[in-house]
């Protein structure tokens, strides 16, 4: 009998979102959420992202695209930024759940997350880091020990960018299945 993989990916949703952004082009989340089923046999996939009053549609939407959101309340700072780091997260819910998936997907940048890769790859835990930006992460995640682990987000922009709405681009034939 063949096993199945049970692998599950934690996702750092504003270290994902604002690395590529940077890049000039926008994640389709639900895109991405396939991919990862597909390619990594995700087969829980927890987005640790900061609660703001007002985004329950965008809370919905990843809700419904297969994600798995873990909210960290936020703090809206006197300049109006908000401010919700979900560092302490991800972690912890990696550790709350590592004997209930065989291997883990990290999609960061941040070097916060090192000892936690370092961890997850002395257990045998660690699938894959997925970097959202080549050019800007953590010297800290650049070790030598994680470097054939380490995936980029920009290598698979093809399959997860967000296609633009077939009336904004009018040089689009419209159909789904063309480029």
């Amino acid at each position: 009998m063949i096993s199945k993989e049970n692998n599950y990916a934690f996702i750092d949703s504003q270290n994902l979102n604002l690395g590529v952004r940077a890049q000039g082009w926008e994640l389709d989340f639900a895109r991405f959420r396939i991919y990862l089923k597909d390619k990594y046999h995700i087969t829980k996939a927890f987005l640790c992202i900061g609660y703001v009053k007002g985004n329950e549609g965008l809370y919905k939407y990843l809700q419904e695209s297969g994600y798995v959101c873990v909210f960290k309340p936020t703090l809206e700072l006197p300049d109006g930024d908000v401010k919700g780091n979900v560092d302490a997260e991800l972690v912890l819910h990696t550790m709350i759940h590592i004997n209930d998936f065989d291997r883990v997907l990290i999609v960061s940048g941040d070097g916060d997350f090192h000892c936690l890769i370092e961890h997850l790859l002395k257990q045998k835990k660690l699938l894959a880091l997925m970097v959202p930006n080549r050019k800007k992460y953590s010297g800290l995640l650049k070790w030598k020990d994680f470097l054939p682990y380490t995936r980029f987000v920009a290598d698979i922009k093809n399959k997860v960018q967000k296609k633009k709405d077939p009336d904004e681009d009018k040089t689009s034939s419209g159909h789904p299945f063309r480029s």
